[in-house]
């Protein structure tokens, strides 16, 4: 988890948000994924969100749900990409955080699954599927491992917002809007107020993800947030791309300059 704290204090030391970039682990292939990943540090980014692909992703919508369907109609195992994340442990400190449904977790063994992130180092874990109310039976194993229930927090928790802010650990995930993830034109302004309460009552950093398809997008909620999301506009535009690296890196480079301005 001090990983995750450190990234957040040296973006506010240097004056600007902290820029977190999403990936789906496998898409186009595992090899690349590790070649990507390096490509988003070498572009500037600070934390970086892998998703384990998972057949049936609620929370997802269309571009990360066939991104996903890609990673496992090429054979992506949960291993694998423990594989992966070794060798990434081997060049980088950077914060890396899973996305991860629930039931992938159960059926490889909540323990293990623990035991195996914290071997890797994995500095944390967006559960989506997994309500405030049943977190009680995985977030304390979390912490055990050192790993952070990092909690989504949406517009529809405003009633409950201020438990779900106290639970977690690492930074919160301030959704943007309802619905599933994507890309998005432009925000209501409830939703900025909705953000606004939530950076106020929260004792830890806030990220806002969901819908941010540009650093204009993003500085929408800029002034009010400590960290950026980037998922399908990067997902996107990695399938677009096939993949290329170079391209990549230079997207993500051109991304995070254009939100520091």
């Amino acid at each position: 988890m001090i990983r995750i704290e450190n990234a957040f204090k040296k973006a506010e030391l240097e004056n600007r948000k902290a820029f977190i970039p999403f990936i789906t682990a496998g898409d186009p292939s595992l090899m690349k994924t590790i070649d990507l990943v390096k490509a988003m540090i070498s572009g500037g980014a600070d934390i970086v969100e892998i998703g384990i692909p998972y057949s049936d992703p609620l929370a997802d919508g269309v571009i990360l749900q066939e991104a996903a369907k890609r990673a496992l109609d090429a054979g992506t195992k949960v291993n694998d990409i423990f594989r992966v994340i070794s060798k990434l442990r081997q060049d980088t400190e950077i914060p890396i955080v899973f996305l991860v449904y629930f039931n992938t977790i159960f059926q490889y063994g909540i323990q293990n699954f623990m035991e195996q992130c914290q071997r890797v180092g994995i500095d944390g874990l967006i559960i989506p599927d997994v309500p405030f109310e049943e977190s009680d039976e995985i977030y304390p194993i979390m912490i055990a491992h050192d790993i952070a229930p990092i909690p989504l927090v949406t517009p529809t928790s405003i009633n409950r917002v201020e438990e779900i802010l106290q639970s977690g650990k690492g930074y919160i995930y301030c959704v943007s809007s309802l619905g599933v993830t994507g890309k998005r034109k432009k925000f209501s302004e409830s939703a900025l107020t909705f953000i606004q309460e939530v950076k106020a009552r929260a004792p830890i950093p806030v990220a806002v993800g969901f819908g941010i398809q540009s650093p204009a997008t993003a500085s929408f909620f800029k002034p009010f947030v400590d960290g950026v999301i980037v998922g399908s506009a990067i997902v996107d535009y990695i399938h677009q791309v096939d993949g290329r690296v170079e391209l990549v890196e230079a997207y993500i480079h051109q991304f995070v300059q254009e939100l520091y301005e």
